[in-house]
């Protein structure tokens, strides 16, 4: 398929009388990578939600060239898309197995077949996982848990992965992993909607990129493009990005 996998216009969310999105509009083509960089507070975590149903908004959100459905979000997960959230929400007390078996739910309750194969397949992208197999969730190191909630994801057989914040809490030697993995993801065909405070490790990864600040698109173009922009070196990559 080709074309936008996503496509969202006019976004708005309010909480009470505030509004927190003003009109967003931005655009995920198949198979690529696009991120929604900005600082605390500009409404990233708002806008995945709004997407996934989790928040009440209004404006147009096409999945696929369709209307998404209405809440709740377990119908858009079921229509292929998944949102890997910033606090991870992992089964502490569940082992990473059956964690991972947990992302296939909807599938196995649907009588779709493969979950054994698709585990087997997370356990060679993330040997670490596969280490673990047996280990509780919640003794994994941050990383590990970063793995653990992208291998979940991948077990429901995305279309669209939404990641909201994955570089967060995590060493910059950890950072650069996951971002390797997340531009790896890319290869397999899944569309990612990548929203990330680290502006620097996500426009390395990213083929597109929009700039949100206080719940506007304030800029946008290619990543590159923005990479040497010089308001966005100076707002976010700061003198090492300049050099």
């Amino acid at each position: 398929m080709s074309g936008a996998v996503l496509e969202v216009s006019d976004l708005r969310v309010g909480y009470r009388k505030v509004e927190a999105l003003h009109g967003v509009s931005l655009r995920v083509e198949q198979g690529t990578i696009v991120t929604v960089i900005g600082p605390n507070g500009a409404g990233k975590t708002t806008l995945l939600g709004a997407i996934m149903g989790l928040l009440p908004s209004s404006g147009s959100v096409r999945y696929r060239g369709g209307a998404v459905a209405a809440p709740p979000g377990e119908a858009r997960v079921a229509r292929g898309l998944c949102l890997v959230p910033e606090r991870r929400e992992l089964f502490g007390e569940l082992s990473v197995e059956d964690n991972l078996r947990l992302g296939a739910f909807q599938r196995v309750r649907q009588g779709e077949r493969g979950a054994d194969s698709d585990l087997g397949d997370v356990f060679r992208r993330f040997p670490r996982l596969a280490e673990r197999r047996n280990q509780l969730a919640a003794t994994l190191s941050g990383g590990e848990r970063q793995m653990l909630a992208l291998g979940r994801a991948l077990m429901g057989r995305p279309k669209l992965l939404m990641l909201d914040e994955p570089s967060l809490g995590l060493a910059p030697r950890i950072v650069r992993e996951i971002m390797h993995i997340v531009a790896d993801l890319r290869q397999t065909g899944v569309s990612i909607l990548l929203v990330e405070q680290n502006a620097r490790a996500a426009l390395q990864v990213a083929d597109f990129g929009y700039v949100l600040e206080t719940g506007e698109i304030a800029l946008e173009g290619v990543s590159s493009s923005l990479a040497g922009n010089p308001r966005v070196v100076e707002s976010y990559l700061g003198f090492a990005g300049r050099a």
